[in-house]
């Protein structure tokens, strides 16, 4: 099983990702967990295997990544709805106090 993020423990989390979902996820910098990102995506184990490689300009500085949140939706309009509020003042301030 893909080890994905860590519980609240801080032991690895081994939930396997629900394939053909789309997920908004909120992963933080293994060094500096006040650095974020929040992201949409279909595939979360090749997402954060393409921030960790690198390969994303904006997270690429900021190397290791972990998930700490990830979001199923039912809908991708519904998820990309909800990412666009994440990105926003308020949604900002709300994942910082729920996540």
């Amino acid at each position: 099983m893909p080890t994905l993020g860590t519980c609240e423990g801080g032991a690895p989390s081994q939930r396997k990702e629900m394939k053909g979902f789309p997920y908004v996820y909120v992963p933080i910098n293994g060094k500096d967990a006040t650095h974020r990102y929040t992201g949409l995506t279909d595939d979360l184990e090749a997402r954060l295997k393409s921030h960790n490689q690198g390969n994303k300009p904006h997270t690429s500085k900021d190397r290791p990544w972990r998930i700490e949140t990830a979001i199923a939706f039912r809908s991708r309009e519904k998820a990309a709805a909800f990412e666009k509020y994440l990105k926003s003042h308020s949604g900002r301030a709300f994942a910082s106090k729920h996540f």
